[in-house]
């Protein structure tokens, strides 16, 4: 019997032995932060009586993102994947997501087209050793004053109002976000956090200088890191940026949407969060 169940804290050992099964970034924090984020959206599959597989949601507003589907190799095959799709559909929709977003591997895109998923853009997830690099001049951290102007930044940028995530990033990890302004105006920002395999570099959203800058300030403070980097395919200044930096394309993710299309600035984004961010 499969069964589909709210996901707890006691379900989290669970969650973190099959993204290790799966070689993903994941850290406990961080599905401690989708549990705090939406508590009533994250879900386990339970297949006669052994939890099987994983999927968290998270809302903001009318956009919503499902990430963390994640299945036990063994029971692979049995329809505990669309189980688990299907009941987080039904809840987003039941909570009025008009545009329900996600990012696919080349393993889920089937399952998420069956779904009525269509493919918005490629990103590309670089990794390697960031190289060191001198300070850089006019990055400084992003104070708590310039908060609202980084959340209207990216909110222009994505057409998501990413609030209650950022706020909840920034007081987990106070010195991660960087910025850059000119004659008062933000141009852009960068953020960071720590993850099992990886640092990861995301999100940075900037014009086309402030970009550059926020990259380069991140191999100042991280030369020597390994890092992850998920750069969307459309911006070629990032994508320039990381193979000089030598880092190489580890996958290749597919930003899938169901319901109307929010038509980010891709040029304007130069690092995702990473899939299981939004």
């Amino acid at each position: 019997m499969l069964d589909v169940q709210i996901m707890t804290e006691a379900d989290l050992p669970m969650g973190m032995r099959l993204k290790a099964d799966n070689g993903w970034n994941q850290t406990e924090s961080d599905w401690r932060r989708y549990l705090e984020l939406q508590p009533d959206g994250c879900f386990v599959a339970v297949l006669n009586g052994e939890s099987v597989g994983t999927v968290t949601t998270c809302i903001f507003g009318s956009v919503a993102w499902i990430a963390m589907m994640l299945v036990d190799s063994a029971h692979r095959g049995k329809g505990v994947g669309k189980a688990l799709m299907r009941h987080a559909l039904k809840f987003l929709e039941g909570q009025q997501a008009r545009t329900i977003r996600l990012d696919a591997t080349a393993l889920g895109q089937p399952l998420y087209e069956k779904l009525g998923f269509v493919a918005e853009y490629s990103l590309n997830r670089y990794e390697g050793i960031l190289p060191a690099a001198e300070s850089v001049p006019g990055v400084e951290p992003l104070h708590a004053g310039d908060m609202d102007d980084a959340l209207e930044l990216d909110r222009v940028v994505t057409k998501t109002d990413r609030r209650k995530l950022f706020l909840r990033l920034a007081k987990e990890f106070p010195n991660a976000f960087r910025a850059v302004r000119r004659d008062a105006r933000l141009e852009g920002f960068l953020a960071t956090r720590p993850g099992a395999r990886a640092l990861q570099v995301g999100p940075c959203l900037a014009n086309s200088t402030a970009g550059l800058l926020l990259l380069d300030d991140a191999r100042h403070r991280f030369g020597g890191s390994r890092v992850y980097i998920d750069v969307p395919a459309g911006n070629a200044a990032a994508a320039r940026w990381a193979e000089q930096a030598g880092l190489a394309v580890q996958r290749r993710l597919l930003r899938m949407c169901r319901g109307p299309a929010l038509d980010e600035q891709v040029n304007l984004l130069w690092s995702s969060s990473g899939p299981e961010m939004g």
